[in-house]
């Protein structure tokens, strides 16, 4: 081999990606943000991640599981990454995150005969709240509950639901057991237009936050962790996260 074709060689290993780089990915059902359209993973947070993994020329895999099962693989090894993900401090225990992909808003949504407005938890008092179990937005309302006991306010009654398009539906039925539902704005308002529904409308917000990859702190490699969030930081420095969040209407986060 002559030296020309040693210094191609060379050339074509350095841009390739090396070998067994790859970061395994997991995410449920959580519309706008992941998705299946036609047997095909979308969404403005698996848009983001394959835009970034091809910056940094690595391969990473996406697959959709319900919730409970993709924390139990994250947390087990199976894979590294779960998306997306509010930051709690339980989950930070086992978790590290990305830096944000996107800023959403939590609130309460009711069925149209209802005129609510939500301002305030006096708004609550005694309202049957349905949420997605085993979700951030649970652990929150969970907060909210506890925040009206020591208000003195009559506090909510919280039903779990295993499934976030089942809930909307049962409000939209006029109510089936719940008066409000406690969910991501962006998400409830892209199941309201999914499934059609003409009796739900979105009442207020509660809280305002980011959503986050996670990664699991015991089974993620660091060092492959750390070059997907420079990545992700340099995309988001060109303007790339925000002209791909701009197309599901999402709202960007400003980069350092």
């Amino acid at each position: 081999m002559n030296k020309l074709h040693v210094l191609l060689f060379l050339m074509i290993n350095l841009l390739l990606p090396a070998e067994g780089a790859e970061l395994k990915f997991v995410t449920h059902d959580f519309p706008p943000f992941s998705y299946e359209s036609g047997g095909t993973l979308s969404g403005a947070a698996i848009d983001i991640v394959r835009q970034t993994c091809s910056e940094i020329e690595i391969s990473c895999p996406i697959e959709l599981l319900p919730w409970k099962r993709s924390q139990f693989k994250v947390r087990r090894g199976h894979v590294q990454a779960m998306l997306v993900i509010g930051w709690n401090n339980k989950r930070a225990q086992w978790l590290s995150f990305s830096p944000p992909l996107l800023k959403t808003q939590y609130g309460f949504f009711v069925n149209r005969s209802n005129p609510l407005d939500y301002l305030s938890l006096s708004d609550l008092a005694g309202a049957r709240v349905g949420v997605l179990e085993s979700s951030n937005t649970f652990s929150h309302l969970t907060k909210i509950r506890q925040q009206m006991i020591e208000s003195n306010l009559k506090p909510i009654s919280i039903q779990g639901i295993h499934d976030n398009n089942l809930v909307f539906k049962m409000l939209d039925n006029e109510g089936r057991n719940i008066e409000m539902i406690y969910s991501n704005r962006d998400v409830g308002n892209t199941l309201i237009v999914n499934n059609n529904l003409k009796n739900v409308r979105y009442a207020g917000p509660n809280e305002e936050l980011y959503y986050y990859i996670g990664f699991g702190r015991k089974h993620a490699d660091k060092e492959l962790v750390e070059r997907f969030n420079n990545g992700f930081m340099k995309l988001q420095q060109a303007g790339v996260i925000q002209d791909i969040l701009a197309q599901y209407n999402l709202e960007g986060v400003e980069p350092d």
